[in-house]
């Protein structure tokens, strides 16, 4: 029997601390509430703190994305007749000198605030990467005359297309020569 009894108050006791345990009051309820209330808030704070940053930034990336897209003015192709650039070969000659110093001296004339974007291109002789890193480097010899002359370097750059942008079909002679070129593409 008295083992009986102690099963029951020990039954009790754990029936006891089970119900007090599970139960919250509606004032730590309330408090544990305001608690995470006054955390959510903080957060919408700093979430539309980064937000409107984020919109400064986007504003700020979008108008310089105009400012340097600028507007054609108008475009120079220097192909066969007058850059002559041999089939692997990057050196300007003297007719290509000739027409680059032309162009200087338009660019001086209109003395406007404008950006070069010279492109360099290549026919289809030869390996892919070889003929980038050759449009490249034709883009760069125009680019590194241009500065001799008086063209700031910050206002010229640079692009290789390499074989993929011909102008004319590369099965003969005559249409590699046309697509072995640089253009320079002059915006305001």
């Amino acid at each position: 029997m008295m083992l009986r009894g102690s099963s029951v108050l020990i039954a009790g006791a754990i029936v006891l601390a089970t119900g007090l345990g599970g139960c919250a009051t509606k004032k730590f309820v309330r408090e544990q509430a305001a608690i995470v209330g006054s955390r959510v808030d903080a957060t919408n704070t700093e979430v539309a703190a980064v937000s409107g940053t984020a919109k400064d930034a986007l504003d700020r990336a979008t108008a310089a994305g105009k400012l340097a897209e600028g507007k054609f003015l108008f475009s120079e192709v220097l192909s066969d007749d007058s850059m002559k650039f041999e089939t692997g070969k990057a050196e300007l000659s003297p007719e290509a000198t000739a027409r680059l110093d032309a162009f200087v001296e338009k660019l001086k004339s209109e003395n406007r605030n404008v950006y070069v974007e010279v492109q360099g291109h290549t026919d289809i002789t030869g390996p892919k990467d070889f003929n980038y890193k050759l449009g490249e480097e034709r883009a760069e010899a125009v680019r590194r005359y241009l500065n001799q002359h008086g063209v700031a370097l910050n206002r010229v750059g640079t692009i290789s297309y390499g074989p993929d942008a011909p102008v004319a079909p590369n099965e003969d002679r005559d249409g590699r020569a046309q697509n072995r070129r640089v253009v320079l593409i002059v915006l305001t």
